[in-house]
């Protein structure tokens, strides 16, 4: 049995593919007692679900089921996965959410360009994890992140979230909490028919979003774009701070 740490969670799993085992190399831990959680992979199982993705390899396969393995488990532990593309800049995080084709991926890759690789951090491409620790939300990079792997495993406050439209001119602004948790939810990764996992999971976005801003931004792939995003973010942060 290996064991991990990822999002604040200790982890035991046995026998993971090598390919997986490679992405989780930097999460490896020493943990001593019981984990948080347990994923024990049936390879019959899953090599029987596999069957019906015939253009994934077994790897392939493995990792997207461990990764939903795993976001399934997160609301009993204040958390949840977004697909979304995540950044930290200034040890806060903004998270780059929407459907695939959005260019979320796109967006990151202009942060890193405008503020320079050294400032901007990616913490996961794909599926970052919000967790809530002592009413206080944070992102942490998770193993699965996606087609290119990019992740960093680090716990960053989060600032933010915008979903991401694409449009010829750029304008952002706030969601209502109606608007907003419709969006957090449909870009989730729910936890299947488990009612109580669903309830924890409708919980904790509501108490998001009386903490953290989320956006919708009409954008193109500008550096423009970069800072509508990062102005509006920073302004409503000062004026926040401000009152306190």
């Amino acid at each position: 049995m290996n064991h991990y740490k990822i999002a604040g969670l200790t982890i035991a799993m046995e026998g993971a593919c090598e390919t997986l085992q490679r992405l989780m190399k930097s999460y490896g831990a020493n943990i001593n007692g019981k984990a948080d959680i347990t994923m024990s992979i049936d390879r019959e199982k899953m090599h029987k679900t596999g069957e019906e993705y015939p253009h994934l390899s077994p790897d392939e396969w493995e990792y997207i089921q461990t990764g939903y393995a795993f976001a399934c488990k997160l609301p009993d532990f204040d958390g949840f996965c977004l697909h979304a593309s995540a950044v930290a800049l200034n040890g806060r995080a903004v998270l780059f959410s929407g459907p695939c084709g959005t260019g979320k991926s796109t967006h990151t890759h202009l942060w890193r360009q405008y503020f320079g690789p050294d400032r901007v951090v990616v913490i996961n491409d794909d599926k970052p994890v919000l967790r809530r620790i002592e009413d206080i939300f944070y992102v942490y990079g998770t193993p699965w992140s996606g087609k290119r792997a990019l992740n960093t495993n680090i716990r960053v406050l989060l600032s933010a979230v915008v979903f991401l439209k694409q449009a010829r001119e750029n304008h952002i602004r706030r969601l209502s909490n109606k608007e907003a948790v419709q969006m957090l939810f449909y870009q989730s990764q729910r936890p299947g028919s488990d009612r109580d996992r669903i309830n924890r999971l409708l919980t904790l976005m509501d108490a998001l979003l009386q903490k953290i801003p989320v956006y919708q931004m009409d954008c193109d792939i500008s550096f423009n774009a970069v800072k509508t995003a990062y102005n509006e973010i920073c302004q409503l942060r000062m004026e926040t701070e401000n009152k306190r």
